[in-house]
């Protein structure tokens, strides 16, 4: 707190009432005044902080005549510990209370955290378990649809069905079948030349159809002197079956299957005395052998 004085006169606090008026006499040096205002407590404590100084200031502001001894700055002042308290509060700092709820706090929230996500997992899994078995039962029913129907495809067909398969499928071929059907060879006449045949005779109606005996190729056809109209069908062994006298030919070339149509009965050529079929059979392609004997062979006479 700054001292004043009077200039003139007695009135000053630091005069002599009974000194002589002597302005020199006992008077203190003039002090400069300063413009800074005095710090209130507060204030001072605040700034200085909780430290030896400031129980120094608050002690030189106290309306006491006798100054009280300085605390060092490590002794505990409950004047002081409550000064700083209140500082703290007033500054919104957080305290020890403080510190142990936003402790509670954060830990409260950390355990509602780890809860939330053990529920989430929980809740995925069995999510998951419910879509695996559904996927299961899907494949399930497809597997049994599947084997259904497969079942369904291998079962016989009805009676009906069958035969009317049986009535489309084409009939199996003989193996060899009459060259004129209904018709039998005729018997050698008692001749002096008929030793000199070289086949069979076997007469029918003129234009009656010639069939093939056996299945084979054609490998001739066409007019050959006495024989008249012929055709050579060539077997799979080589033998060769010749078909003569035709009157008309129908297979000039190609496969014949057994009972296909070849030619007509005919009377063409020298030898022919009426419409009769002349077949010789020449195993090889050479000489011809006993067309009868081989014809009997293959079940074609009686």
């Amino acid at each position: 707190m700054a001292l004043t004085h009077t200039p003139h006169g007695n009135s000053g606090l630091l005069d002599h009432p009974d000194a002589p008026d002597d302005t020199a006499r006992h008077r203190l040096p003039k002090q400069t005044r300063t413009s800074a205002p005095v710090l209130g407590v507060t204030a001072m404590a605040a700034a200085l902080g909780a430290t030896g100084f400031t129980a120094t200031a608050a002690a030189a502001a106290a309306p006491t005549s006798a100054a009280p001894a300085v605390s060092a700055p490590d002794q505990a002042d409950p004047g002081l510990a409550l000064a700083a308290r209140i500082q703290q509060q007033a500054d919104g700092a957080p305290g020890a209370e403080d510190g142990e709820d936003a402790d509670q706090l954060t830990a409260g929230q950390g355990a509602a955290h780890q809860e939330s996500a053990r529920q989430e997992a929980a809740r995925q899994e069995a999510a998951r378990l419910a879509a695996a078995q559904e996927a299961a039962a899907k494949r399930a029913a497809q597997q049994a649809a599947a084997t259904e129907q497969a079942a369904r495809t291998e079962q016989p067909a009805a009676p009906a069905e069958a035969a009317e398969a049986a009535m489309a499928a084409p009939a199996e071929q003989p193996a060899a079948v009459s060259p004129l059907p209904g018709y039998t060879v005729d018997t050698p006449a008692a001749t002096p030349w008929e030793q000199l045949r070289t086949g069979v005779e076997i007469s029918a109606p003129a234009h009656t159809p010639v069939r093939a005996i056996t299945a084979g190729a054609v490998s001739s056809a066409g007019w050959s002197g006495r024989y008249g109209y012929r055709v050579i069908q060539t077997l799979p062994d080589g033998t060769e079956l010749w078909y003569c006298h035709l009157a008309s030919i129908s297979a000039t070339g190609g496969e014949l299957a057994p009972g296909a149509v070849l030619g007509q009965v005919g009377a063409t050529g020298s030898r022919a005395t009426g419409p009769r079929l002349h077949l010789e059979v020449r195993p090889g392609g050479g000489a011809p052998d006993d067309a009868l004997a081989w014809l009997q062979a293959h079940g074609l006479t009686d």
